[in-house]
């Protein structure tokens, strides 16, 4: 019953009850089908094929791609786009033009004044910048197409791959393949925006957990396919161990202790209370990841321009291209890159002078801190040592597929990668503390009725 109040929680079927009475109330019950829903249709829009490619011949190089060294210059997008990239479908792109523009307008503010003034102006200034996201989405969504076709037309997509992939190159035709893919990318950042609306959960952060999702039983068979029962063990046991350490980690957080004194307002004493600052041992989250993936990226996609015979080309493809065997150079770029832009990201995000500020202005200190200068001197000094050990912990959870397909000869989709585990654990984790505040909230609507 609605105005029931709740008992103290069933350790042992805690889960269990959380789903049962989510599908219980009405209310949840329709924002859960309605998410449902709406990841039904962006999965069907997966395989819905963009008019103007041979698919035949696509699937063909797909095959040879997967079994074969390499999986693509764009592998990343591929990840976010739940396999759609390399079937060259209406959703081809997936979420990753909305990503990077989101993150490319977060990082202006640093550059532009108007950007921080509008995060700081409440919710119309964030409905600026979102509308400003959405106009980037568009024009990276159309540099990206472009690009995706262009290398599928040059043969420099599919490596070693030379069947003919577009057919037709007159200029409607390709203007149709890129209008077709960027309005599929538009169809996704709608989808997106309705599930925050209307259903449980970020929108766009469950799209990437679909697409990540849908990945993971065809990366299974293909290690058991391969690599014979034992190897998939291994994998699965190492999986496992990954899964609780991710989970251990996401959830630990260093708490910084906030006093606030008493103060006189009219004829009431205020304050009094304690508080703490949450600080997370992963307080970048996989953006650093996605930042020198991208960035690794870019040698690829050059070196597709060259001369393939040349010998810089070789180079490039010997040190800088996944699936050409392990290279100590590449992984120890990447692992560098993702310490730096740990705290690049996080140097941007946390500004711990106006935290102090904040905290001075309305009575707060740290116990043993001075108020202002001081405290934002410890609040640094404390992120510091903080994302120290976060920055490692990122870079060796994202070398895992790499040490994996080395050690073990995984494929290097490997499914327990750091990419696709912060974001599947991350979603869930968020996903599920979303519908338990709907919940509590629900039932104390219905005692106050």
């Amino acid at each position: 019953m609605i105005g029931q109040p709740l008992g103290p929680p069933d350790r042992r079927n805690l889960v269990d009850n959380a789903f049962v009475r989510a599908f219980r109330t009405p209310e949840l019950r329709n924002k859960l089908l309605f998410v449902l829903g709406m990841l039904a249709i962006y999965r069907f829009g997966v395989f819905v094929p963009t008019p103007g490619f041979d698919y035949t011949n696509i699937a063909a190089c797909t095959e040879q791609a997967l079994n074969g060294a390499g999986g693509g210059v764009l592998g990343m997008v591929n990840l976010f786009s739940g396999g759609a990239l390399l079937q060259m479908s209406v959703f081809a792109l997936g979420v990753m033009p909305y990503i990077t523009a989101s993150i490319i307008v977060q990082l202006l503010r640093v550059v532009i004044p108007k950007f921080e003034e509008l995060h700081k102006d409440g919710q119309a200034g964030q409905a600026t910048l979102t509308q400003y996201t959405r106009y980037m989405t568009i024009g990276l969504a159309v540099l990206q197409s472009t690009t995706v076709i262009t290398l599928v037309r040059s043969g420099a997509f599919f490596a070693g791959c030379n069947l003919p992939l577009v057919p037709n190159q007159s200029w409607w035709m390709l203007v149709l393949m890129i209008l077709t893919m960027t309005t599929g990318t538009l169809v996704i950042m709608w989808l997106g925006e309705l599930i925050t609306e209307k259903g449980v959960g970020n929108g766009m952060s469950l799209l990437i957990f679909t697409s990540i999702a849908a990945g993971f039983p065809a990366s299974f068979g293909q290690i058991l396919k391969l690599q014979g029962w034992m190897t998939f063990s291994i994998v699965m046991l190492i999986g496992m161990i990954i899964v609780i350490a991710v989970i251990y980690v996401e959830q630990s957080q260093r708490r910084i202790p906030v006093q606030y004194a008493k103060r006189q307002v009219g004829r009431r004493l205020v304050g009094g209370s304690s508080t703490y600052i949450p600080i997370k041992v992963n307080q970048a989250g996989v953006i650093p990841i996605i930042f020198a993936s991208s960035l690794l990226a870019l040698p690829q996609l050059i070196a597709s321009f060259g001369d393939q015979r040349s010998g810089w080309v070789q180079w490039i493809h010997a040190n800088f291209v996944l699936g050409q065997g392990f290279s100590w150079m590449y992984s120890l770029v990447y692992f560098a890159l993702i310490v730096f832009f740990a705290f690049f990201y996080v140097s941007i995000t946390f500004n711990a002078e106006e935290i102090a500020d904040n905290m001075k202005k309305y009575g707060g200190f740290v116990p043993g801190i001075r108020a202002g200068r001081p405290t934002a001197r410890y609040l640094e000094y404390v992120i510091n040592r903080v994302l120290s050990a976060g920055s490692l912990y990122l870079g060796i959870l994202a070398l895992v597929p790499l040490i994996a397909f080395a050690l073990l000869g995984a494929d290097q989709k490997f499914p327990f990668g750091g990419t696709s585990l912060l974001i599947i654990i991350g979603v869930g984790l968020d996903t599920l503390k979303q519908i338990s505040s709907k919940l509590q909230q629900h039932h104390y609507e219905g005692i106050l009725r």
